[in-house]
């Protein structure tokens, strides 16, 4: 998020394109070959890209993954993004330039998120110094970012009815909550604090608060001290199943905004979802560099 609030960029590297339909539609045996670098910004001339693309667009090694035209690159203490994408509807035009994140602590945690490790959260870099710079007019700016990875070896929809997750700025670092609903019956409450050298710690944080829903009616709830709604403070991505937002709430005293996701994966398990997605998702199965 910009310094000033009023900007926002999202950028995931996905292998295995678990919001793809053609992912899906494929019966999701080959990751390699539904690949992507997806590329959100959220503000004034905001823009949306995330093209499926085959395994001969796909290289890695150590430091580096590329998806076609754009990729992610670490060097030395930074991830510098390269973004070369054309946004879907309902403005179709290309979004260019690059990103840097610069961690300011990198952490050693792992969570899993079902008993058997079939699904694991890897948070990175919980605070991190972000600069963008896209070629377009005012696009151009600093604030404060973050870093994470989701694993996994199933389905979403397979394991999870639904979840909610944020990640809050603090005065000693950045709060992070991941709570979900398991298709067992069982619940995920879970949050951790992290300082600025990226220590980490369980921490009790209070009760999940259901707040306004999103513009397609997406359930969402956060964690908020006993009296205090949460409030959207600005929009960024309504899908029919899963919004991201970003959220004010007060966490044990502490007034904090962040990041804000809720997924609903009964809506997104729905085959009429898939189709709608694929307008947004377009195909790419060859590339040449």
């Amino acid at each position: 998020m910009s310094d000033c609030g009023t900007k926002a960029v999202s950028v995931i590297g996905f292998i295995g394109s678990v919001f793809s339909p053609w992912y899906a539609w494929s019966g999701r045996r080959d990751p390699a070959n539904h690949c992507c670098i997806n590329v959100a910004t959220y503000g004034p001339g905001g823009r949306f890209t995330m093209t499926d693309r085959g395994r001969a667009a796909l290289k890695t090694d150590t430091n580096t993954l590329q998806v076609g035209p754009s990729s992610m690159h670490w060097t030395g203490d930074r991830l510098v993004i390269d973004i070369d994408e054309i946004s879907g509807p309902p403005v179709i035009s290309r979004v260019r330039g690059q990103i840097t994140v610069t961690p300011r602590a990198v952490t050693s945690v792992e969570l899993a998120l079902t008993s058997d490790g079939a699904h694991v959260w890897r948070p990175f870099a919980p605070t991190s110094d972000i600069t963008v710079a896209l070629e377009a007019p005012g696009w151009q700016w600093s604030g404060h970012g973050y870093f994470d990875a989701n694993f996994g070896t199933r389905a979403l929809e397979q394991d999870f009815s639904f979840w909610t997750w944020g990640r809050y700025p603090t005065k000693a670092g950045a709060t992070c909550i991941y709570d979900a609903t398991r298709r067992d019956g069982t619940t995920m409450d879970t949050a951790v604090a992290f300082d600025a050298d990226g220590t980490a710690r369980i921490v009790d944080a209070p009760p999940r608060t259901p707040f306004k829903r999103s513009l397609w009616q997406v359930r969402r709830e956060t964690r908020a001290d006993p009296g205090v709604i949460p409030k959207q403070v600005l929009n960024m991505l309504d899908a029919p199943f899963y919004s991201r937002s970003a959220v004010q709430t007060q966490l044990n005293g502490e007034v904090v905004t962040g990041v804000h996701e809720a997924l609903d994966l009964d809506r997104f398990a729905s085959p009429l979802i898939k189709p709608m997605l694929a307008v947004r998702v377009p195909r790419r199965k060859g590339w040449n560099s």
